[in-house]
């Protein structure tokens, strides 16, 4: 096989397409540079790594400038990394953008990536963010392990720790009501914060427990796992009493709001401060604590 006329038809080919067939050139492109990336491998192995930079220099020179050593390297590390059987198969409804993000991850980092650009309809611009601010990461390692062997997710799961809080006026310390502000300023992002198909129902919810008026800090609600969210916010480190405070405000959504076909309401209690013991203890699985991190 000539392998330079293979990989240079190929380009020349998809420069045509990009041109006349716009709904679908991107696709096509991917498609042909994972194409490409395993003829740039075997070739690599019959004639020596350096066949990137020879081929390069001769496509720069007959297809086009961009095509150069470093663009080459990269369909190559494209085929190298998204041929491992351990890669989603869902890679081809990305960009070529999007996939050159995903360079530097593994391979379970790769596919949580793959996963939420198709299914939120990610830009380049918002993955960047998420590769910021290390969503992935802050998923728990039980989360990550039923991603791996594919078991299913219950409403928690996607809960990051810790939850980011946007700051956008700086401020050094928070009150409880600071926070809270901060919080609806950016509501969106900070259901996205806690995972998928979150809706708001509204803060200082108010609920009548006896001849008193209780005040819910957030009330929100799961489509998916069809389930009211109640949401608790401490600046302070979590305290035994939180829990206490919090199970009540469930048991009261579950028993007067909640219909029979719903599933029990769940609680986050967002602290300065974690406590795993507190937690450890606390006899409600509904429950969890999650930290809160000002950017």
């Amino acid at each position: 096989m000539n392998y330079y006329n293979e990989i240079k038809n190929k380009l020349i080919d998809n420069e045509i397409y990009s041109k006349i067939k716009d709904y679908s050139k991107e696709r096509h492109k991917i498609v042909t540079y994972f194409e490409i990336g395993k003829l740039l491998n075997e070739a690599g192995g019959k004639y020596g790594d350096n066949i990137v930079d020879k081929y390069s220099k001769m496509l720069v020179r007959e297809v086009g400038k961009k095509y150069n050593k470093r663009t080459l390297f990269r369909m190559k590390q494209f085929y190298i990394i998204f041929s491992d059987e351990k890669v989603s198969t869902m890679w081809t409804q990305l960009t070529w953008s999007h996939v050159r993000l995903l360079f530097s991850l593994d391979f379970n980092s790769i596919n949580y990536y793959i996963k939420i650009i198709i299914s939120q309809s990610l830009s380049v611009r918002e993955l960047e963010y998420r590769l910021k601010i290390n969503e992935f990461e802050r998923l728990s390692e039980e989360t990550k392990n039923k991603l791996i062997i594919e078991e299913a997710e219950n409403v928690i799961d996607f809960i990051k720790n810790p939850i980011v809080i946007k700051n956008k006026y700086n401020y050094k310390i928070v009150s409880e009501k600071v926070l809270k502000n901060l919080i609806l300023e950016d509501i969106e992002f900070f259901m996205r914060e806690l995972g998928d198909s979150f809706c708001f129902i509204g803060s200082e919810y108010k609920i009548k427990i006896g001849d008193t008026y209780n005040y819910i800090d957030l009330l929100l609600y799961n489509i998916k796992y069809k389930c009211y969210v109640v949401v608790e916010l401490k600046v302070t480190e979590l305290k035994k009493e939180h829990t206490g405070q919090i199970m009540i405000y469930m048991n009261y959504i579950d028993k007067n709001i909640k219909t029979f076909d719903e599933n029990k309401t769940v609680g986050i209690i967002i602290c300065k401060k974690d406590n795993k013991y507190i937690i450890e203890f606390c006899t409600d699985e509904r429950i969890i604590s999650r930290r809160y991190e000002l950017i």
